[in-house]
């Protein structure tokens, strides 16, 4: 039996946190921050009242598409803090009239096809996990909306063991996937926090990223060829191991966010799964001497899997510490790992980081802090409902510059807080990847909430945090993608001449601006 996916937040009902987990956590947090005594009560499915659907799907089509209100209002927003409190508040603004969930490829084309005669809008829809505004309907276009959700395009089609590849429909879930993968010994190895509700495809359309803190970083590096459908026609690129003939079809796909064309399928390189694995954990008296142990282990070519730098708050809140703690992690399925392993800790000992000579700690410590981190957004959820601003956003930023702005990012944040009256609060930073150039912050903002204020204190934070990364050279979304919250900064961070190009290619597939009108570009003229 599928289990049910909560409609108005996170994940799966099943998966929550507990009544008990939820007072533990109100006790945790209630020292440093306001919580409400009475937490906001989750919308219930007869709660929901939406506006009656404006299409009527034909024949075939309708078979596999669900009118109902509980479906409608699952798919009207993705899971950011701003979605989930709407959801809590009852507001369910611009739900699909329908969502549609064809069984293979010839229904995602018949569902374009249809929603083309229609005048339809259609919103590539994966797992939904989405953060920044990317599967919700455009507020300031008024045509039908169609949800299309590809779940149950969720095979692996083929495998090529030789090459170690395999052809994957877009619409498989992580967990899916990779029990798939097991028997022939494989392994995608992508694993981001929202790996148990979200899909290949979303992974592609977003840059995901995931599991390897160095190295194979993004789904990037793992894409063979992809297969997609526009509403003028499918298209596939050549599946190779390389290519130098010209711009990759590929790379305008990956990224685009569902406005080019919807993935289908795509052959992705995989690896043997690992069987060989050590980790440690360094100690660090400040942020900025473990930032520099980071930079010499993404410089060194060890290419550590986990290279995980935490602020000491964010160590504290996860429970993994009370210092600034590297993760430092290897794994191999040809080799041990151990020499590796042992010439980080040097590295980190070189900048003063203090290793512990007992494996178990660091197990315990990586352990306690991928626990909390695969639980963050259950957590998130609980804050939310506890009356609190709870944020995250990401960045990448090179070396000769990190120091100062991650300095000022988070105090930019801070000061903002301050000025919209979310104060106390707490931002704390980790490094989720580690390049050679550079590196990717992620902060983290947990602030009082103005009860009915939230969502515009919400809103001047994030353009705070925006304003800051730009102003600095920062990217505005290391993996969290574009969507609709980003756009004010991505419409900074990208030249002019490459957003013209962009329009160009989406005049070219979508001419009657059918997919996901308003994200990355604007509607077509």
């Amino acid at each position: 039996m599928d289990r049910a996916r909560r409609f108005w937040g996170w994940g799966y009902d099943d998966a929550g946190l507990t009544p008990a987990e939820d007072a533990t956590l109100a006790a945790r947090i209630a020292p440093f921050l306001p919580v409400d005594e009475t937490p906001m009560a989750p919308p219930t499915p007869d709660e929901i009242q939406l506006a009656p659907p404006r299409l009527t799907p034909p024949g075939a089509i309708a078979a596999w598409c669900d009118l109902d209100d509980v479906a409608r209002a699952g798919h009207t927003y993705g899971k950011s803090f701003r979605d989930v409190l709407r959801a809590l508040e009852r507001r369910w603004e611009r739900p699909p009239d329908l969502v549609a969930s064809p069984p293979d490829e010839a229904g995602v084309v018949a569902v374009l096809d249809w929603a083309g005669d229609v005048g339809a809008v259609v919103i590539p829809y994966g797992g939904g996990s989405s953060v920044v505004g990317g599967v919700e309907a455009p507020a300031d276009d008024d045509r039908p909306v169609v949800s299309l959700d590809l779940h149950r395009l969720d095979r692996v089609v083929e495998v090529d063991v030789d090459s170690r590849a395999a052809l994957i429909e877009g619409g498989v879930f992580g967990p899916f996937l990779e029990a798939q993968l097991r028997p022939h010994g494989l392994t995608l190895r992508h694993f981001p926090q929202s790996f148990e509700v979200s899909s290949l495809g979303g992974w592609i359309a977003t840059r995901s990223g995931g599991h390897f803190a160095t190295l194979h970083t993004h789904i990037d590096e793992f894409v063979e060829s992809i297969r997609a459908v526009t509403p003028v026609g499918v298209t596939e690129s050549r599946r190779l191991p390389g290519s130098g003939a010209g711009p990759s079809p590929d790379r305008l796909l990956i990224g685009s966010e569902g406005i080019l064309g919807v993935i289908t399928a795509a052959w992705m390189r995989l690896q043997d799964r690992p069987t060989f694995r050590a980790s440690a954990v360094a100690q660090f008296s400040t942020f900025e001497a473990g930032a520099r142990a980071a930079r010499a282990l993404g410089q060194s070519g060890l290419w550590p899997t986990n290279c995980r730098l935490l602020d000491a708050g964010e160590a504290l809140i996860t429970g993994a510490g009370h210092h600034h703690l590297l993760l430092l992690g290897f794994e191999s399925a040809d080799h041990p790992v151990d020499d590796w392993l042992a010439r980080a800790v040097e590295l980190a000992r070189d900048f003063g980081g203090v290793v512990s000579p007992r494996e178990d700690d660091a197990h315990d410590a990586t352990a306690t802090w991928r626990s909390a981190f695969l639980r963050a957004p259950y957590v998130r959820d609980s804050l939310v409902r506890l009356g609190l601003i709870s944020e995250t956003f990401e960045t990448a930023i090179t070396w000769d510059r990190f120091e100062s702005f991650v300095a000022h990012v988070r105090a930019a944040t801070e000061e903002t807080l301050r000025a919209v009256d979310a104060w106390p609060g707490i931002v704390t930073c980790r490094l989720t990847h580690v390049y050679p150039d550079g590196a990717a912050p992620y902060f983290t903002v947990l602030a009082a909430g103005a009860g009915p204020g939230r969502l515009d204190q919400w809103g001047t934070v994030k353009a705070a945090a925006i304003e800051a990364i730009i102003a600095g050279g920062g990217t505005v979304t290391h993996h969290h993608a574009v969507g609709r919250d980003h756009r004010p900064g991505y419409d900074r961070e990208r030249p002019d001449l490459f957003a013209a190009q962009l329009r160009a290619a989406k005049r070219v597939v979508d001419p009657a601006a059918l997919l996901n009108p308003g994200v990355l570009v604007d509607p077509i003229d």
